[in-house]
């Protein structure tokens, strides 16, 4: 498998060269490129870059790569001071931040001079991008949230693991004994946790299969305190602080914030981004579709996308990177990190994604495509997902009440929205 997949590579790099060479004209051309991620990220997008320079000789790409708070002071300041990286990656649902600012590059004549460029690229990574104007950034990549689980945990209880018929009383049913606690009484595993602030890995897949809404179609009015809503709440709050089958946020803080990947407890949904984490941490873990609810199964989709800064002095070159990691080339590169899902539905669908040195179930984060919902993307979501995450943070320790709060959150979260309409 590993010797097709490189021949394929092999043979798009070659492609490639033939139309770097025509498209790198003149002088050699310098390009910078800043994105947030890790070391190991950093290793993979640097021999990107190789592969890219050597189809492309007359340009040259540095790579900086960042945590994922640093990276936005910086990226802030940057373009504060008008002296932006060529290129820099974005997250869909903060991309509207950007592009109504003015300080993207219009994507869309370029893409206007390369017709099928976005043919094979899976729809639902496009759409975050749109814009009447055109595209002002293109996907390189796509997380849909699924459900994890220890299956350690699962054989030592003798529990079958998740399946696709699993409701979400199934999975409270199968949480509550997946629960131990120790001679003093103390948790010392829970069977399900989940990001009490976010809403793409947390509450919004609870709140969909429960008939609920997070907003609603123009992104003027916060739903999160609807009825359907609230009975999603009322399920995570309950399981938190009824049931304790879910740790609280100090319980969770204690350990990191991912009680999954510290081993201690037996279920959560999350995205590709943690795999190779838990495989580096030795976890006996796969992934299953998350449970349906009264209303169907629903999961988010997200994405990582790139775009072109409107200042760049270098845009044309700018596009052909961007063209290379759209390509068979850089989209097997990136399926080889490991890290998430390729918008290129060819390499997704391929044995370079599906049989990943770690053997998990590949196949669950494509299918839940399926019954995705993008997560929301509209001017000032930073905002107003720290309006919801912080407002909620009471709850979750345990300080406030779940509907009162509710309401209060619901009102700043308004107030945000009315602000950047």
């Amino acid at each position: 498998m590993k010797k097709i997949a490189f021949s394929l590579l092999m043979v798009a790099v070659l492609l490639l060269t033939a139309c770097g060479a025509k498209t790198a004209s003149g002088g050699p051309v310098q390009l910078s490129f800043m994105m947030w991620g890790d070391p190991a990220e950093l290793t993979v997008w640097n021999q990107i870059v190789k592969d890219f320079e050597a189809a492309n000789p007359n340009i040259t790409v540095s790579v900086e790569v960042s945590d994922w708070d640093s990276y936005w002071t910086k990226l802030k300041t940057l373009l504060a001071a008008k002296t932006p990286p060529d290129m820099f990656a974005i997250d869909a649902p903060l991309y509207l931040d950007y592009q109504s600012k003015g300080v993207l590059l219009n994507l869309q004549p370029y893409l206007d001079k390369n017709p099928g460029m976005l043919d094979g690229l899976y729809p639902q990574t496009l759409q975050a991008y749109q814009t009447p104007q055109g595209y002002f950034g293109l996907p390189r990549d796509f997380q849909t949230i699924v459900l994890f689980y220890n299956k350690t945990m699962f054989d030592k209880a003798g529990m079958a693991y998740p399946t696709a018929d699993w409701t979400w009383d199934d999975l409270r049913a199968a949480a509550k004994k997946l629960t131990l606690t120790g001679s003093d009484g103390k948790t010392t595993q829970y069977g399900f946790s989940f990001d009490m602030w976010d809403m793409e890995p947390g509450y919004s897949e609870a709140i969909w299969s429960y008939g609920g809404s997070i907003l609603n179609a123009d992104h003027t009015k916060t739903l999160l305190g609807e009825p359907a809503a609230r009975q999603a709440w009322q399920l995570l709050y309950d399981m938190t602080f009824v049931d304790k089958s879910v740790p609280d946020s100090t319980a969770s803080g204690q350990y990191g914030g991912d009680t999954f990947l510290a081993g201690v407890s037996a279920m959560t949904p999350l995205g590709h981004w943690v795999v190779p984490g838990y495989a580096d941490a030795k976890l006996n873990f796969d992934a299953a579709p998350m449970p349906k609810g009264p209303a169907g199964r629903f999961t988010s989709v997200n994405s990582a996308g790139f775009v072109i800064a409107k200042g760049s002095k270098h845009p044309a070159q700018a596009f052909t990177f961007l063209q290379f990691v759209l390509s068979t080339a850089g989209q097997t590169r990136l399926a080889e990190l490991g890290f998430a899902c390729p918008v290129l539905k060819s390499i997704a669908e391929s044995p370079t994604f599906l049989n990943q040195k770690i053997a998990i179930n590949q196949q669950v984060f494509l299918d839940s495509l399926q019954y995705a919902n993008i997560k929301p993307v509209f001017k000032g979501y930073d905002e107003w997902a720290s309006a919801v995450g912080d407002g909620m943070a009471p709850v979750w320790s345990g300080e406030a009440d779940l509907n009162k709060t509710l309401d209060e959150v619901v009102v700043a979260a308004d107030a945000v929205l009315a602000k950047n309409k």
